[in-house]
């Protein structure tokens, strides 16, 4: 079922097989006879709409959002990250069936994956509804390159994509806010808290299935976090950081503060 949302390419129709899959195994759950854990071979890239096209990130244009078309550009870079978010939460299902773990692990990410398809078709009618669409721009090319370089460290990828990854988006989330509730646009905005509020639990996710990992090897997961991360990210962590929602989350300042790159010295 999760090799299916990674092979299907349309976003929409992703989506829809995305809450079907999760429909199912809740449903399962609910009886009392849970699907059975397979295992599979996801691809190495999920499948893509021919567009938009994908750009090195030096490509992509800079977004300006005090203009409409700023706005627009902000909310297509919404959409694409939700996209990948969809495939990320099914991917970490496929990928890494074979370890054995909790029916807890598959109840929280199959409901991480359901929500982000949730954000995604929110962002979308919000995109249709202002005069665009998904794909009418171009978007980040790199947002898989933490799925490529975590492929075979399981505890890699719950350190970089819930813990880092999406960790940012609780600190950028509020911004984004303020842009369109100064814009006048409330149904954006509204959009943008749902995403908000469910997005602390799939961190959270990240953070407890990472300390149950680490629990069970004997590692102390301040430190398993702190070399993980400095393997698997590419640069620095970067503040300002959303406290209040990463506590929320699991998060402490020790995980994160320590990553944050140290200023250069004046010369």
């Amino acid at each position: 079922m999760a090799v299916e949302v990674l092979s299907c390419a349309d976003g929409r129709a992703k989506t829809a097989l995305s809450h079907a899959h999760a429909a199912a195994w809740f449903a399962s759950r609910a009886a009392g006879s849970p699907l059975v854990i397979g295992t599979a071979s996801p691809p190495d890239f999920p499948a893509r709409p021919a567009k938009p096209d994908l750009l090195d990130p030096r490509d992509v244009p800079r977004r300006r959002p005090g203009s409409a078309v700023g706005r627009l550009a902000l909310l297509h870079a919404v959409a694409h990250i939700e996209l990948n978010a969809v495939d990320l939460h099914w991917d970490i299902i496929a990928r890494f069936g074979h370890h054995p773990m909790p029916m807890g692990f598959y109840d929280d990410w199959v409901k991480a994956a359901d929500e982000e398809s949730k954000h995604f078709n929110l962002i979308c009618d919000r995109l249709e509804a202002l005069g665009s669409h998904y794909g009418a721009m171009p978007a980040h090319a790199g947002m898989w390159r933490a799925a490529e370089d975590t492929a075979r460290d399981f505890m890699g990828r719950l350190a970089v994509v819930p813990m880092v990854l999406e960790a940012r988006g609780l600190d950028v989330t509020p911004g984004m806010i303020e842009v369109f509730d100064r814009a006048g646009d409330s149904e954006t905005r509204a959009a943008l808290e749902v995403i908000y509020a469910e997005e602390v639990a799939h961190v959270a996710y990240g953070s407890k299935w990472f300390n149950w990992l680490c629990g069970r090897d004997g590692l102390d997961p301040k430190d398993a976090f702190h070399h993980l991360v400095r393997t698997y990210f590419h640069g620095a962590l970067k503040p300002p950081f959303n406290e209040e929602k990463r506590a929320d989350a699991g998060l402490p300042p020790d995980f994160y503060w320590p990553l944050v790159e140290a200023p250069k010295p004046r010369v």
